[in-house]
Parts: C-alpha cells; structure tokens; sequence
C-alpha cells in the first residue's frame, strides 16, 4: 500500500494551535462564516439528523451552532489540539482529542459530520473522506469547507518573488492546498453518494500586509511542515512586504487577501436514494432533442 507523502507536521499543528487557542476568538472571523454558511446549508436539507460530529471543531462554533437546532439529540466536537478541545468543552459542548487521519468513531455511528476549516491540514485527505463517510449512518450527510488552491496567492506570489531575488531559490511558506476539481474527484472517488462541491472567494481588506501575518498566527494557520522550513530572512520578509504593497494595494493603499474556500457535500450510501439510471433506458432519443427548427447561430 502506497503512504501519502508526509507534508503537514500534525503534531506541530497540534502545539500550534494550542497556543493559540485562548485568543483563537479574536481571530475566528472566518471560521465564523464558513460556520454560518454550513448552518445555511444545512437549513437547505429536510432531515433530521440525532447524532453529530464537529470534526476539527477548533473551539466549538459548530457544534454550538448544532445543539440549538431541534432535531439534533447528541453533539461531540473533535479537534487535533487537546487545548482547543478543552475550551470547547468549558462552553458546555461534549468535546474529545482526535486526529482527522485516524478517527475513533465506530462505523455508521453518526448521521451528520460537518467540518468548518479543518481539513485542509490533512496529508492524507482521501483516506480522511473514506473514514468520514465510514463514521457516517447509511443516508448520512457530510457537509465541510476547505481552503483551496487560490488562498493567500498574494503573500504566495510575494514570498516566492522575494526570497528568489535575494537568495537564488525558495523553500515553502505557504501551505499547498488542493483545486476545485481535485476535490470533486476525491469526493467520487471515496464513495459519497450524489457529491457536490463548489467554491466560495472571499477577499479581505489590511491595513498592511504585516496585519495579514498576525491574522494567521492567531488563527493557528502559520505553515506546519514536516521537518520544518528554513528561517525566513529579515530581508526578504521586507521585500515580500513592499512586493505585496506595490501590487495588491488599492487607492487608499490597503491591501487585499483572497481565501478560496471549497465546500463540501456528500452522503453516505443508502437504499432509498435517488440511483443514476442504466445507461442506455433514457425514452428520448437526441434526434428529438435536436429536431427543427435549427438553432439560431450567429458570427
């Protein structure tokens, strides 16, 4: 069996957030939004769900968000830090230390997961999806939501630019993150039934890149490499700074960061939903479909 490269220090990541955690509210505004938006989508589906799993639940916006909805009996949180998982527990929310690459869960023991700004640290992400869609009952739904490719592509393109100019190569800063697509073939190719998956872009607007750098401190989002990454030079971090000024700074010089978010849906397979038909049964041939009169076409 072919392991997946080890690209995230989990236990790294671990430490990281957990000193961030006692200030992790001052920076969890877009953890708050994906939270919302999962609340949003969740309001979109008729069913009732008893049993939930906050997965990478930080300090618990999701599950708080759960235990008010009605048809909800039972909420756990799940989070990589100990000290994340311990706060979410003081606000009252049955909280337990778990690694997305190696759940606890007994299979089909949940009949919602939904995972808000976690998952995106996993080395092994579809072995994650399978594990998910294994914890969950036979119609169970998983909703999550990701970083994707296009996060940070500002401070990316700075960091590289810079740190090549002044020192002839470049190590990683920022951590690589999966496509749109990529994700969409994972979620077929894990075994969820009827998979969607689509992206929301967020830009927000600093003061200065160094206020962009403080944000992902204190979010717990600073790069977790296995093995680490060469200190980054005084230098070049200066020359990233005015890159990133002189280039992504609008008319009242503040500057933007984009963060692609991917959100993710899917079921577990059961015996009442809805199956593609056999290729071959559709009633309607194309020759209708395309009968006359032809369509308009233009220049």
């Amino acid at each position: 069996m072919v392991q997946p490269p080890r690209i995230f220090d989990r236990q790294r990541l671990a430490r990281q957030r957990s000193r961030r955690a006692p200030s992790y509210s001052e920076y969890a505004f877009l953890k708050s939004r994906v939270s919302s938006d999962l609340m949003d989508r969740l309001d979109d589906t008729p069913r009732t769900f008893p049993v939930a799993l906050d997965l990478g639940s930080h300090t618990g916006q999701v599950a708080e968000a759960l235990i008010a909805r009605t048809g909800i009996e039972f909420v756990l949180s799940s989070d990589l830090s100990e000290r994340m998982a311990r706060l979410a527990a003081e606000r009252g929310i049955a909280a337990l230390v778990a690694d997305e690459e190696a759940l606890p869960f007994r299979p089909a023991s949940c009949d919602l997961v939904l995972s808000a700004l976690s998952l995106h640290w996993v080395n092994d992400l579809p072995g994650t999806l399978v594990q998910i869609r294994n914890t969950l009952k036979p119609d169970g739904l998983f909703l999550g939501a990701m970083f994707g490719a296009g996060t940070l592509q500002e401070l990316r393109t700075s960091l590289i630019e810079a740190e090549t100019e002044l020192t002839g190569g470049v190590a990683p800063r920022v951590s690589p993150l999966p496509g749109l697509q990529d994700v969409a073939g994972l979620m077929q190719r894990t075994g969820f039934a009827l998979p969607v998956v689509d992206l929301d872009t967020v830009e927000v607007s600093y003061a200065a890149p160094q206020r962009l750098l403080a944000d992902l401190g204190g979010m717990g989002e600073r790069a977790a490499f296995f093995g680490g990454a060469r200190p980054l030079r005084r230098d070049v971090l200066a020359l990233a700074v005015d890159l990133y000024k002189a280039r992504y700074a609008g008319p009242d010089g503040r500057v933007r960061a984009t963060f692609e978010i991917i959100h993710l849906a899917g079921w577990a397979p059961g015996p009442d939903q809805p199956q593609p038909k056999r290729r071959g049964s559709g009633q309607i041939s194309l020759a209708t479909v395309f009968s006359s009169p032809k369509p308009d076409t233009r220049s």
